[in-house]
């Protein structure tokens, strides 16, 4: 269950950027999109919740699907398994696209007086597409924990 909401939580913050966040600063000129991913950014690195669900979720998820192994549980060990597995692409995506490019829009320290801004406009793309990746794996690894579930109260009865 801790997972399942763990899970919800992350596909949540992905998919908000996803259909709001992005979209709205997308309409915005590259200094203003620039110092609000920044302060996104410095919020969402310094927030001990978000830190602990970002990465505790998939520690849960690898001891469910462990748990489930371990009462010889197959299924549900199955589900909880390819749930992890999602979430560690989830996890890779974040390292090596989504935090590098954080990082580089952090470099330009004051974007409001930043005589080159052509790092946005790599920024938008790059970024934009490795989160949509970001909610669609985090999504389908929330299912496959309901479904973990679901044969795990199947399996009870």
């Amino acid at each position: 269950m801790v997972s399942i909401v763990g899970m919800g939580l992350m596909a949540g913050v992905f998919f908000a950027f996803d259909v709001s966040i992005m979209p709205g600063l997308g309409r915005t000129d590259d200094r203003t999109y620039a110092t609000a991913m920044r302060q996104f950014n410095e919020l969402i690195e310094s927030n001990p919740l978000f830190l602990t669900a970002f990465l505790g979720v998939l520690a849960t998820s690898a001891a469910a699907a462990f748990a489930a192994h371990r009462r010889a549980a197959r299924p549900t060990a199955l589900w909880a398994g390819a749930a992890t597995l999602c979430y560690l692409v989830v996890l890779v995506l974040s390292f090596a696209v989504n935090i590098p490019l954080n990082n580089e829009l952090a470099a330009i320290h004051d974007p409001a007086g930043a005589a080159d801004l052509s790092v946005v406009g790599k920024f938008k793309g790059a970024w934009e597409t490795a989160n949509i990746l970001r909610t669609v794996l985090s999504t389908a690894a929330l299912a496959a924990l309901a479904e973990a579930l679901r044969r795990h109260a199947r399996d009870r009865h």
